[in-house]
């Protein structure tokens, strides 16, 4: 069941919504998630290719706060893993283009499509601890799991 997007204005007032809905790229009406990832996607390939260390700075901290942002945001929605709260797929998307066998525009598609596919489809483990893991930490775990799957079929195809 869909919820109601959260306005806009309330989002922008309050840091940890902003950061919690994607710098409002969790506002998309449809697809919020997907819009989330792009966003993500966008932002962190140019910064892992100019400033390394300041990327991996980012992700670090990324996944230090990214538990209780949130859940900040999922308690202010009033729903556990409101679609619009796309921080953990920020960061999902960042785990995979900071591991890729090598930086270049085929590698970060397939960054891209795998992780959206295993966030979507979220096969096992993933829908397991998507229904079992509750709090900002279960909205985190499983897009760490769907980047570790992203990433697994990704090394598995360069190797072939």
């Amino acid at each position: 069941m869909a919820h109601p997007l959260p306005s806009t204005r309330a989002v922008f007032r309050r840091p940890d919504l902003w950061l919690a809905f994607g710098f409002g790229s969790g506002l998309a009406p449809k697809a919020p998630g997907t819009f989330g990832t792009l966003v993500g996607w966008l932002l962190f390939i140019p910064l892992w290719l100019t400033y390394p260390v300041l990327a991996m700075a980012l992700l670090v901290a990324g996944l230090l706060a990214g538990s209780w942002l949130c859940q900040r945001a999922a308690d202010w929605a009033g729903v556990h893993d409101h679609g619009g709260i796309v921080w953990d797929e920020f960061v999902g998307i960042w785990l995979v283009l900071i591991a890729l066998p090598e930086q270049s525009w085929i590698w970060w598609l397939a960054a891209l499509v795998g992780f959206r596919f295993f966030d979507i489809v979220k096969p096992w483990p993933i829908r397991w601890v998507d229904r079992q893991v509750h709090g900002g930490f279960g909205i985190m775990l499983d897009d760490v799991l769907a980047a570790a799957m992203a990433l697994a079929v990704i090394w598995l195809a360069a190797a072939v």
